[in-house]
């Protein structure tokens, strides 16, 4: 999804107003003096990109004396919102973080507003070190879906979803450690037996919409995800697995095992109610996985959502080059930094799936685990997306559609209802 909306930088720059004002002001921020790289991003300084692109920077620069290497970070909404205004103007940077999948990079390059990477992806051999699943979400066809047609964005990281748990925890309330769906699910009862809600959750952003994507994705297959996410063929919210996801998401909160009092909660606040050991389990994504290791103090682990092939996860947010970037070599050349070994065995030891790294090279255990179960779910495809991607504006119906069925607002049929008539109006017409 998403997957950083769910990430708003804590050391974001916010500024007041548009995007169109940077904070050096003025009107040749974006003059091109061959000096300058202005990069703009979304990730907090001890995320595992952030460390690691810290350091590609350091490199950058000292490979091209008398470049300086603008880092302006932004939030995510900002640059959501605001990205088609600012990158149609003369004030786009040179290099930018951007969201993938059709709603967001694919809208952008159908708009005209994107650099096309193509050639440069062959002759730097970015298409050779990304794997076919990670490297979906890099290409776009005219229409701006996904999948084929031209380069305009390169991930140099990848991620995907997982089950999170506070092994004290379990230990304290002696409930047994998930392996199966099974195990999961009487885990859940239990906890909430002894009076603790079992998931983190945040309805007011994209962790409520990814339980209720993975339900349906436990009841899917390849051939459903590409239907749904890719167009190729017909998505009907009222099939088995969009029917048990609704019913069953509902049926969580009636237990208690989903707090409704979550709906309003952003993902920020569910990541750091599991930080504080408050919450037992949380299911998100890998972009977590470094904080976790960094600020939590207890024992946790994790494990894939069991029994099914298929989770939330894609390659990482992308770099893109803005149509409009007045120094499109420096930026190429700082995306392929980030590419390097170097950078790629710091970024896998910091916490991310990289996409390059020596697996020797990793030396932390819970990183290895990380990329172990990375390259499980590569090797069976099971790598599904992100269930706001398929047409522009999605997100926000799943927002609040989903907070409605959180609160009874809205029945699981008149839910499904209203996903098939958002979905229906923005996919492409056949």
């Amino acid at each position: 999804m998403l997957t950083a909306r769910r990430r708003v930088a804590a050391a974001a720059v916010i500024l007041s107003g548009s995007l169109l004002l940077t904070s050096c002001g003025g009107s040749d921020s974006g003059a091109s003096d061959g000096k300058t790289l202005r990069l703009w991003h979304y990730e907090g300084p001890d995320s595992a990109m952030g460390q690691a692109w810290n350091e590609a920077v350091k490199e950058f620069e000292a490979k091209h004396p008398g470049v300086t290497v603008k880092v302006e970070e932004k939030g995510f909404e900002q640059i959501q919102k605001t990205a088609p205004m600012v990158l149609n103007s003369s004030d786009a940077p040179d290099l930018m973080e951007y969201n993938k999948g059709n709603a967001t990079a694919g809208q952008l390059s159908k708009q005209g507003l994107l650099t096309d990477l193509t050639a440069e992806a062959t002759e730097r051999g970015w298409d050779r070190k990304l794997s076919a699943g990670v490297r979906t979400t890099s290409m776009y066809d005219t229409d701006g879906v996904m999948g084929s047609g031209k380069w305009y964005g390169v991930p140099n990281y990848a991620e995907y979803t997982m089950v999170y748990y506070n092994k004290d925890l379990f230990r304290k309330y002696k409930v047994a450690e998930p392996k199966t769906f099974g195990d999961l699910t009487a885990a859940l009862d239990a906890f909430a037996r002894k009076g603790v809600t079992p998931l983190a959750n945040g309805g007011a952003e994209y962790l409520a919409q990814q339980y209720l994507y993975q339900l349906a994705l436990s009841r899917a297959d390849r051939s459903w995800v590409d239907s749904y996410e890719l167009y190729k063929g017909k998505t009907d919210f009222h099939d088995a697995a969009w029917t048990y996801a609704a019913n069953t998401f509902a049926d969580w909160v009636k237990k208690g095992w989903i707090s409704e009092k979550s709906t309003s909660t952003k993902a920020e606040d569910a990541g750091v109610s599991f930080i504080r050991g408050k919450a037992p389990i949380l299911f998100s994504g890998s972009w977590w996985y470094g904080r976790f290791q960094a600020e939590a103090t207890f024992d946790w682990g994790t494990t894939l959502w069991p029994g099914s092939n298929l989770t939330l996860g894609s390659g990482g947010n992308l770099w893109v080059v803005p149509k409009n970037a007045k120094n499109k070599e420096l930026a190429y050349d700082f995306i392929d930094i980030t590419m390097s070994k170097k950078i790629q065995n710091l970024l896998g030891n910091k916490g991310g799936v990289p996409v390059a790294a020596d697996a020797s090279a990793i030396t932390d255990p819970k990183s290895k685990q990380l990329i172990a179960d990375f390259n499980t779910l590569s090797k069976r495809d099971g790598l599904a997306f992100y269930p706001d991607w398929p047409v522009n504006g999605f997100y926000d119906v799943l927002v609040s559609e989903t907070q409605k069925l959180m609160t009874g607002g809205e029945k699981p049929a008149g839910y499904l209802d209203a996903l098939q008539q958002a979905y229906d109006k923005g996919a492409p017409k056949k």
